[in-house]
This record gives C-alpha cells, structure tokens and sequence, in this order.
C-alpha cells in the first residue's frame, strides 16, 4: 500500500530534521512527503530544502498566511495547499505534525492494520512527551481516540469525510464521521510517537475559546459540551479552563456558527457520546 503525507509546518527550525529523519528511517518508505512552510521566518525552509535535495520523494510546499496561531483552522489550510500538489495514486493519508519522532516500524505497523481488514478506516499510535527524562503519554484523549499529531486514513474513507474540515473540532469530527459511515478507528499502544512540544503550547485566549466553539460546532449541544470541557480542563491540569471552553460554546451558538456536521450527522454524534459516556458508568 503506498501512503502520502502532508506536514504542515511553521517555525519548526528545532523538529523539523528530527521528524523527517524519522520518516526516512522507516521500514516501508512513503511514496510522497510533503512539508508546507506556511511563511517561517526561521531556518525551517531551508533544513527542508535539505532533505528533498537527499531524498526525491520529499517535497517543500511554500503558502503565505497571518502569523496568528489558530488550532484547526491555520493548520488544515496549510495541509490542503499540500494535497493540492499531490496526485490521487495512494492507498493512505496521512496528516503529520512538524515535531514528532516515529519509530521506524511506525508505517509498517499502519498498513498492516489497514491491510487486516477493509472496514478499518483511520489507524494510529499515542503521543509520548518527555517528562523528568522519561517519556510518558501525553494523556489527553481516551485510548480511542487518535492524536490530531498523526493521523492514517485509507483513502475511500477520507473521501467520504470530505476530507480534513479547516475549523479546530476537525480532529474529532474526522472520527465521528467514520463511525457515522460505518468506519472503524484503530489505535495501537505498541506504536509509540515522540511528541516534542507539547499540545497546546502556542495556544493564546482566542484559541481557549476555540475548543467550546468546536464543541458547538459538533452539534454537543449544552450538556455534552459541559462534561466534554470539564473533562478536558481536568485533564490538562487547569480546571479555570472549564470556564473558556463554556464561554466559546455561547458565544459560537449566539452567533449561530455553522456546524461541521449535518442534522443527521448531528444527531448521531450526540446519540454516540451519550453512549460511550453511560458505558463508563456502568
């Protein structure tokens, strides 16, 4: 199975040899790696220039946007300039972060999985960060669920998603819509990713509100959106952000955002995550 992936990237000067390195280590190569430099005012261009002169299935992708750093929207933008430059002979795409470290049967292990059965349509390991020395998860999502950082999709899937949606949500909603068409999402605790800056680093307040807003996005509604927030405060260790998340979902739902998501789409989603929240009770 031939895979693609797209890294965007910006300001990545410290990660970007790291992750390339790995991705030229691994046991079954990609077919095409595309890094898009979204205006870096550092060295990120030219250690990239670096790779594609050693390696030719490498290619940098330069695009311009504002410097603002906003989770989801910025980010896909940037990974759609990429997909643009890309033909459609793959069996898998993958969306990558500028700052990771896989290890090198990282891929090999993907398509296996893939290749196991043809209903699975996303597949992914876990985010390790180092803490104290040590690398230890980056625990921030249920076990199900597969990092924004790294993201494996068989291309009859990402077709039927619609691709990536350039909102913050567009990580989660990705999923939802697997399940919705009947999909599955594969997650593999042997895969094992470095993450070398940790989720959320750059985030300012704008962007705090952004994840209530991505809730709401998602058709939550109010309740769900509650205990999705406060989960997530808890789990990042900054229970004050409950209060951020809410105030984005008011502030998305009286401005009557649009969803990412139909009515259909909608309702499935909120049928699924009371679901999988009484499953937990029990």
């Amino acid at each position: 199975m031939n895979y693609y992936i797209i890294i965007p990237t910006y300001n990545e000067e410290k990660f970007i040899s790291l992750t390339l390195q790995s991705l030229v280590e691994q046991t079954v190569l990609p077919k095409k790696v595309v890094v898009v430099n979204d205006g870096s005012t550092d060295n990120t261009a030219s250690i990239i220039q670096s790779f594609c002169d050693k390696y030719p299935f490498i290619h940098l992708v330069n695009k311009t946007s504002d410097a603002i750093h906003l989770p989801g929207s910025k980010v896909i933008q940037t990974f759609q300039k990429g997909l643009e430059t890309l033909d459609d002979n793959y069996d898998i795409m993958v969306k990558a972060d500028a700052d990771l470290i896989f290890p090198p049967n990282y891929f090999e292990t993907i398509i296996q999985h893939f290749q196991s059965d043809d209903k699975i349509g996303m597949v992914g390991g876990f985010a390790y960060i180092k803490k104290n020395g040590e690398w230890i998860l980056e625990n921030l999502t249920d076990k199900d669920h597969i990092r924004g950082a790294f993201k494996a999709y068989r291309k009859a899937t990402f077709e039927q998603i619609g691709g990536l949606k350039p909102a913050m949500g567009w990580d989660t909603v990705d999923e939802l819509l697997c399940k919705f068409y009947h999909w599955k999402v594969v997650t593999d605790e042997t895969l094992k990713v470095k993450h070398l800056k940790p989720t959320g680093a750059n985030y300012n307040k704008t962007a705090r509100y952004k994840q209530g807003e991505a809730f709401y996005t998602l058709g939550y509604g109010f309740l769900i959106t509650s205990i999705a927030s406060l989960k997530l405060a808890m789990r990042k260790g900054k229970p004050l952000l409950f209060l951020d998340y809410i105030r984005g979902f008011w502030k998305a739902q009286s401005a009557k955002k649009p969803l990412l998501v139909t009515e259909e789409q909608a309702r499935f989603i909120r049928n699924y995550r009371w679901k999988k929240m009484k499953k937990k009770l029990i």
